[in-house]
């Protein structure tokens, strides 16, 4: 789903402020298109933030597309976990 991580924001465990942040820091520098990716819990986040993008912080935001699908991970004792995932690229208005 993505080839350059320069201008992903990859959601984990911290505030979702800081998120929201880090992606108008990425839109402030110049970058055209911001991606919001999760998995698992995270992903009520990744659109959480989304939402304060688009409805409060940089209202000139929109959804250029939006990407779902299943993450297979390898656990310590081998076993294979699928885990959900999203992606959410954003661009300014133009």
């Amino acid at each position: 789903m993505i080839d350059d991580y320069s201008n992903t924001v990859i959601i984990s465990s911290k505030p979702i402020m800081n998120y929201v942040v880090a992606s108008i820091t990425l839109f402030n520098q110049g970058v055209e298109k911001v991606i919001i990716r999760a998995r698992g819990r995270h992903i009520s986040k990744a659109i959480d933030v989304t939402e304060l993008l688009k409805n409060t912080f940089f209202k000139g935001v929109i959804i250029e597309e939006i990407l779902i699908g299943t993450d297979i991970l390898h656990r310590d004792d081998g076993k294979k976990v699928n885990i959900s995932s999203i992606q959410i690229n954003l661009v300014t208005k133009i």
